[in-house]
């Protein structure tokens, strides 16, 4: 399963610098979002609509040393869906490619083309 994390290109830099991406979210919830490439324009819409600085990380799970949980979203999304929470922080070293997340022309993201090379 790809797992995917959005954040800033600055946030990705200092992820770099640092060896790990630690979310906000990590101190205040006690775990960084991550979502499936077919899940991952819900949050991206809600969060980021109309940005051009996102980064979609793509996430090797056996390269995370902390737990990964599927949890529900948030209210509006399907009842269903569970999306991937990484307790922890994500090691640079477990992020096998960063792509740029450009929303459409009309500000909204839309499932991203990660080459094929991604399964859902």
């Amino acid at each position: 399963m790809t797992l995917l994390h959005m954040c800033t290109v600055d946030e990705w830099r200092t992820a770099q610098a640092a060896g790990e991406r630690v979310a906000p979210s990590l101190h205040t919830e006690g775990f960084i979002h991550c979502s499936t490439p077919v899940q991952v324009h819900l949050p991206a819409n809600r969060l980021f609509a109309g940005r051009d600085d996102i980064m979609l990380l793509v996430i090797d799970e056996q390269g995370l040393d902390a737990e990964v949980r599927w949890e529900p979203g948030v209210p509006g999304d399907p009842e269903s869906m569970r999306f991937p929470h990484v307790y922890g922080t994500i090691p640079v070293a477990a992020v096998q490619a960063a792509y740029p997340y450009r929303p459409g022309p009309d500000g909204t993201f839309g499932r991203p083309d990660l080459g094929g090379a991604h399964g859902d």
